[in-house]
């Protein structure tokens, strides 16, 4: 039984995955306007910012949908299919599970926020509009 599991679901993803980023596409939150110069700092800081994500994740399609909505150009990492990623994923969490947000402060430290929710949190406590 355990020989059919794994075929089944890759089907699934397979069949779903088109679904899933066309329905992104589709239903794209309007992005958050501000004036050039607040948007310049913005995509400043946006610079150690980076998702370690899956492309048809519903969980990273959640995050991807928040970045739309706040207007954030943070760098997207395929953990998929991109071994490098996968492989920096698994050396700065130890899982490969995702999404993930790295962020990287001035001295160079790096955090890692796992979770939709918590990096969805984080964004718009950060990025928020006032």
């Amino acid at each position: 039984m355990k020989t059919w599991i794994r075929p089944f679901f890759k089907t699934v993803r397979l069949a779903l995955g088109p679904v899933l980023l066309a329905w992104e596409r589709l239903s794209r939150p309007r992005a958050l306007a501000r004036a050039p110069a607040a948007q310049a700092d913005v995509n400043r800081q946006c610079q150690s910012l980076a998702l370690y994500q899956f492309k048809t994740c519903p969980f990273c399609l959640k995050v991807r949908q928040e970045m739309h909505r706040l207007a954030l150009p943070i760098a997207h990492r395929d953990a998929q299919h991109d071994a490098q990623h996968r492989a920096a994923l698994l050396q700065g969490t130890g899982l490969s599970k995702v999404p993930c947000l790295q962020i990287t402060d001035s001295a160079g430290q790096v955090q890692w926020l796992r979770e939709s929710g918590a990096i969805i949190s984080y964004l718009r406590g950060r990025f928020g509009a006032a």
